[in-house]
């Protein structure tokens, strides 16, 4: 036996030609009117509209404060801390006035009404009202 004497079970299925008149009617299957109907067709991939919809003015972005530093108040710092001693993000942490993230000491602002100058400041920023 050769590739040339084998035979199939049943016979090919021929693909159905649609829009073209015969047995299927008019229309053949397509409906009436529109951007289906036509020769040619091609949908435009939904991707694309959800692209163009998608504001793309200069400047357009989300921002947003890094997770990696926290804000503290000055009051908040006078509590915990006397005149005269030092205020470092490690200090900070050991009083318990602020947390680690992500098993680091993230790096502190100090904000608020008040004078810095009761406190020696190392390692942390200072906001512009305070620095007056």
């Amino acid at each position: 036996m050769q590739l040339h004497n084998v035979k199939t079970g049943s016979p090919r299925k021929k693909a159905v030609r649609i829009g073209r008149g015969g047995k299927r009617g008019s229309f053949s299957g397509r409906g009436i009117k529109g951007q289906k109907a036509r020769a040619g067709r091609r949908i435009r991939p939904e991707m694309r509209d959800v692209i163009m919809k998608i504001p793309k003015r200069r400047g357009h972005a989300v921002y947003f404060i890094p997770r990696n530093s926290i804000s503290i108040k000055l009051s908040n710092i006078a509590k915990k801390f006397g005149k005269g001693e030092t205020v470092t993000p490690k200090e900070l942490y050991k009083r318990g006035l602020i947390k680690r993230i992500g098993g680091k000491i993230p790096a502190v602002k100090i904000i608020g009404p008040g004078t810095v100058s009761a406190f020696a400041i190392k390692g942390c920023e200072i906001s512009a009202k305070l620095q007056k």
